[in-house]
């Protein structure tokens, strides 16, 4: 299992992936945890993708995460009398809730809770963005609009509001009805769509109740703006630049997504940044120079993960796309001036033993040629926080629970190994040394950095460094 890369890539599943032999060709490409997009496909087809990857698992003796994506709310409008009409600029079109076939004059917007929330002056978006819509008047079951950007719209297409929340769960019948489906499963994560307060994530916790990790993902722009309070409730966050991208300009999209790398990092909350990263790869068996930059800017900024989406569900060159994706992020890592990068934006530590003895490692870690560091772990919790340091060496993270090394492919640098509850610090020491040797992650003669905490299986309670000469 020797690591050469730090920043972990998440691979969508789909219908270009057709059994347990390729999922393992990607894993050995540079996958460490892969997703499946409830927004497509069967329950059928997501448990056989299930099935593929836990045998691929058991296979390398490696933890690998699934992560299931809820669809979230879909937004739309009705069906027209002829399928579609031509809008143009200036003219007047009515949203209302009558059912009956639109025209070029008036649709059918079948939300209530959209109607509700808008008020004069407010923009509406369809069809991902393409047309732009301002409400210039409001009634109890309709607004009228000014067509502001003109053009084709046809049946049920989609509606953004970016500048209202509107009164919605973020959780659907057909959401909680796949999320029982995934829990039932076994998954990892849950990615949650439509976030746009901090009561979303409440609500999403209590009907996970434990059974796995909470990933946010941000794409509203009310999300945004409660960035720090979503991040705190829930397990990490996801940069969702497709339908946060239609809903804020492009132009501001860069500059979010740093501000999301940053408050998560500080947060110690791992963070993907996910959506058309190498989107050309799905025809093309080699990417545009734009999107190896995009790549090579998440990896520098410290993002944990980068997602492929399309380009491995359902391109024409899934294998590529990752081998692609493994050598950006290693020629990023291997830079320079990378370290360096890290370091000036570290986040500022707690007053906390473990967070002591996280930048501790970090700092040895630059010092010393350190191999490997080694961390005992039953939560994942003080892996997480040496982590959030981004020191130098990998971590490998020893944990009694394989539900704990899944949950953490997601996070930079951390590579972990399912091993048998300890009992005593010296016991954390020498089964550091054989598994580090074991996985070929240190050699003798080389040093290896090992924390633990007593006592044991309580998270926060690292109290211990020490370093040792692989013999």
């Amino acid at each position: 299992m020797t690591p050469d890369k730090k920043v972990k890539i998440l691979a969508t599943l789909g219908p270009a992936i057709r059994d347990a032999a390729h999922i393992r060709q990607l894993v050995e490409a540079g996958v460490n945890l892969f997703r499946l997009n409830f927004s497509h496909g069967e329950h059928a087809d997501h448990a056989q993708r299930y099935q593929w990857v836990r045998q691929v698992e058991r296979e390398l003796n490696q933890p690998i995460g699934i992560l299931m994506d809820l669809q979230g709310p879909k937004l739309r409008v009705g069906r027209f009398a002829e399928g579609k009409v031509q809008l143009v600029n200036g003219q007047s079109l009515r949203l209302d809730l009558d059912k009956t076939p639109g025209d070029t004059s008036r649709v059918n917007l079948p939300h209530p809770e959209i109607i509700e929330a808008l008020q004069p002056g407010m923009s509406l978006l369809l069809d991902d963005g393409r047309l732009r819509l301002k409400v210039t008047a409001k009634q109890n079951d309709a607004v009228i609009t000014e067509v502001i950007a003109g053009g084709e719209l046809s049946d049920r297409k989609g509606v953004n509001v970016p500048e209202a929340v509107l009164q919605l769960s973020p959780l659907t019948e057909k959401d909680r009805r796949d999320l029982t489906f995934g829990l039932q499963l076994g998954v990892d994560w849950v990615a949650l769509s439509f976030v746009q307060r901090p009561e979303d994530i409440v609500e999403a916790r209590e009907l996970i109740q434990g059974k796995a990790f909470l990933m946010a993902k941000i794409e509203k722009p009310s999300a945004v703006t409660h960035l720090e309070e979503i991040a705190k409730l829930c397990d990490a966050i996801m940069v969702a630049r497709g339908d946060l991208g239609v809903e804020v300009p492009a132009e501001n999209v860069p500059r979010i997504q740093k501000d999301i790398v940053r408050t998560c990092r500080q947060l110690g909350r791992p963070v993907v940044v996910a959506t058309q990263m190498l989107e050309s790869m799905r025809f093309s068996p080699a990417p545009t120079r734009a999107e190896v930059t995009d790549v090579a800017n998440a990896v520098a900024e410290g993002a944990d993960a980068v997602m492929l989406s399309a380009e491995t569900a359902s391109g024409d060159y899934p294998l590529e796309t990752v081998q692609m994706m493994s050598k950006i992020i290693r020629q990023v890592e291997n830079g320079p001036d990378y370290q360096t990068q890290l370091d000036v934006g570290r986040p500022q530590a707690e007053a906390t033993a473990s967070d002591a003895i996280s930048c501790a490692i970090r700092r040895i870690s630059s010092i010393l040629p350190v191999a490997a560091l080694v961390n005992y772990s039953e939560s994942g919790a003080s892996s997480l926080r040496a982590s959030r340091e981004r020191p130098k060496a990998p971590i490998l993270s020893l944990t009694p629970s394989l539900s704990t090394a899944r949950r953490l492919t997601v996070a930079w640098g951390i590579y972990s190994v399912v091993n048998e509850r300890l009992r005593r610090v010296e016991e954390v020491t020498s089964t550091a040394l054989e598994i580090a040797q074991a996985q070929g992650m240190a050699k003798r003669g080389e040093t290896v950095v090992i924390t633990a905490g007593e006592p044991f299986g309580q998270p926060g309670s690292t109290n211990s460094l020490r370093i040792e000469t692989l013999h």
